[in-house]
C-alpha cells in the first residue's frame, strides 16, 4: 500500500498539470469570493464579530466536560437519548444496533462531514443497508463513488457537463439537461427515499449546550426532512461543536453563512430539542445523538493545537489556500482537506503517517487572516512541523542534512566558500526530497557579504 505522503505528492503532481481542473476550481472558488464581501457588509464591526465567536468557542473548549454533561441532562429531558463514542468503530456500532432494532433497509442521510470521517456508508452497505445522501452535491459524489472534495461544497471540482455526463450514465438520463432539470431528477428520485426510510441520519453544525439541543444548517432542505420523515432520527457529532448557549446562534449563524457561501444567512436553519412531543404533529419517534470523540479529546489536551477545535466548518480557509487551490481535495487523502484539515489530521490519525499535510502549506497567512472565528491557522501549521521534528517522525538523512545546514549557516567562513557553481552541486544532490519536486535551488556566484565587502572595502 502507498504510503499517505507518497499518495498525496502523486495527487499533487496530477491535478497541479490538470488545467481543466484547475479552471473548474478557480471558477467555483472565484464565485465565492464574489459573494462573500458583500455577505460581510450585514457586519457593523466585523472583527469584533469575529473576536466575539472565537471568544464562546474558547469557553465551550475550555469547560467542555461541563458543556456537554448539561448538553445530555436537557436533551434527556424530552426523552431524547445520548450516546458517546470514543471511536469511529463505536459510532458504527451504536448506529448499526440502532438500525437493526428498527428493521431498518433504507436509511436518508443529509450532509456531515463527521459520518464522512467514519466511513458511515460503507459500513452500512456492508451490513445490508441502502443509505442515500440527500444533499445534492453529496448525492453526485455518491453516484460517482468519489468522497467529498471539499467540506462545505462536495461537488465542486465537477462542471454542470460533468454532473450530465454522470447522471446519463448512472441514471439513464439524457446527455443534454441543464442544472434545473438535473436538480429536479435528483429530487424525484430522493423524495421516495424519504418515505421508504426507517432511519434519518444527520450530522450538527451546533451542539446548544444550556437548552440540549442541536442547529442544523443548510440551503436544500434536506436535513428537514431526512429528521421529519424517518421514525427514528440519529445526529452524529464530534464534541467540539458544543456552544454555551442558544443566544450565540445570533452571532455563529450569521458567520457561518457569510463565510461559508458568501449569504447572509443560509436558506433551512434548524434547532431540534428532542423526539416528537405529545402535543407535537411531526418529527420522529425517537432520536439519538451520538457525540463522537475519536481522536478530539487528544488535541484537546494538547494547549498549542487547543485552538483548532474552534472550527465551524465554513470551508474559508480551503478557498483562501493556494495549495487548496492548485492540488484540490481529493490529494489530501482524507476527510477534512485544506488549512484546517493539514492542522487536525495529524493528530486524529497519527503524526508519523500525516505529517507531510502541515508542510503542503506556503504559510502565507491567508488561512488565519479569513477563518471565521480567528483561528491562527499557519501558526499552528508551524507548530505541527515542530511537534513532528520533536517526535523524531523524520528521516535520519533529513536530520543529517539539516545539521549541515546548521553548521555552515552559522559560519560565515563555509557560507562564503566555494561559489555558487560548488554549492548548487552540492546542496541540490544533498536535499533530493526537495529537487524531487522543485526545480534546482540556484545559488549566486557570491554571498550578499562578499558582494557588501567589494562594494564597501573601508
Amino acid at each position: 500500500m502507498m504510503q499517505a505522503s507518497a499518495e498525496f505528492l502523486e495527487k499533487s503532481r496530477q491535478k497541479a498539470t490538470d488545467l481543466s481542473h484547475r479552471r473548474t476550481i478557480n471558477f467555483n472558488i472565484g464565485r465565492y469570493n464574489a459573494a462573500v464581501p458583500k455577505g460581510k457588509q450585514q457586519f457593523d464591526q466585523l472583527e469584533l464579530a469575529r473576536e466575539k465567536a472565537k471568544n464562546a468557542k474558547w469557553k465551550a473548549i475550555e469547560q467542555l466536560d461541563q458543556q456537554l454533561e448539561t448538553f445530555e441532562l436537557e436533551f434527556s429531558k424530552r426523552s431524547g437519548k445520548v450516546i458517546w463514542a470514543e471511536t469511529a468503530d463505536q459510532a458504527i456500532s451504536e448506529i448499526l444496533t440502532i438500525c437493526r432494532q428498527k428493521g431498518c433497509k433504507t436509511l436518508v442521510k443529509s450532509k456531515s462531514m463527521v459520518t464522512e470521517e467514519i466511513h458511515l456508508n460503507d459500513a452500512l452497505q456492508k451490513n445490508g443497508i441502502e443509505s442515500v445522501e440527500t444533499d445534492l452535491g453529496e448525492y453526485i459524489q455518491q453516484l460517482d463513488e468519489e468522497p467529498p472534495y471539499h467540506i462545505v461544497t462536495p461537488a465542486m471540482h465537477k462542471s454542470k457537463e460533468d454532473v450530465a455526463k454522470l447522471f446519463q450514465e448512472k441514471l439513464g438520463t439524457p446527455a443534454n439537461l441543464n442544472p434545473e432539470q438535473l436538480t429536479q431528477v435528483a429530487r424525484n428520485i430522493l423524495r421516495k427515499k424519504y418515505v421508504e426510510a426507517e432511519v434519518g441520519i444527520t450530522g450538527a453544525n451546533f451542539i446548544i449546550s444550556d437548552i440540549g439541543a442541536v442547529a442544523v444548517t443548510e440551503n436544500e432542505g434536506n436535513a428537514r426532512l431526512s429528521c421529519a420523515f424517518p421514525r427514528t432520527h440519529i445526529v452524529v457529532v464530534g464534541i467540539e461543536k458544543v456552544i454555551p448557549s442558544v443566544q450565540d446562534l445570533s452571532l455563529f449563524w450569521p458567520l457561518l453563512s457569510t463565510f461559508g457561501t458568501g449569504q447572509k444567512v443560509t436558506v433551512y436553519n434548524t434547532i431540534i430539542t428532542g423526539p416528537r412531543q405529545q402535543f407535537e404533529t411531526d418529527g420522529p419517534d425517537e432520536m439519538y445523538v451520538i457525540l463522537l470523540d475519536n481522536g478530539r479529546t487528544e488535541i484537546l489536551k494538547n494547549p498549542r493545537q487547543r485552538e483548532s477545535l474552534y472550527c465551524i466548518r465554513c470551508g474559508a480557509c480551503l478557498n483562501a489556500c493556494p495549495v487548496y487551490k492548485n492540488i484540490g481535495g481529493h490529494s489530501y487523502g482524507v476527510t477534512y482537506s485544506g488549512p484546517i484539515g493539514s492542522v487536525i489530521t495529524p493528530h486524529l490519525k497519527g503524526m508519523d503517517d500525516f505529517k507531510h499535510l502541515s508542510y503542503a502549506s506556503s504559510l502565507c497567512g491567508n488561512c488565519t487572516e479569513v477563518c471565521a472565528v480567528k483561528i491562527n491557522l499557519h501558526e499552528l501549521l508551524l507548530e505541527n512541523r515542530h511537534e513532528s521534528v520533536q517526535e523524531g517522525t523524520h528521516a535520519l538523512s533529513e536530520k543529517m542534512a539539516w545539521k549541515m545546514w546548521k553548521l555552515a549557516s552559522m559560519r560565515r567562513g563555509l557560507m562564503n566558500m566555494g561559489g555558487g557553481k560548488l554549492k548548487n552541486s552540492f546542496v541540490n544532490k544533498l536535499f533530493t526530497s526537495w529537487t524531487e519536486v522543485h526545480g534546482d535551488l540556484q545559488f549566486s556566484q557570491k554571498t550578499f557579504n562578499q558582494l557588501w565587502k567589494e562594494r564597501y572595502k573601508k
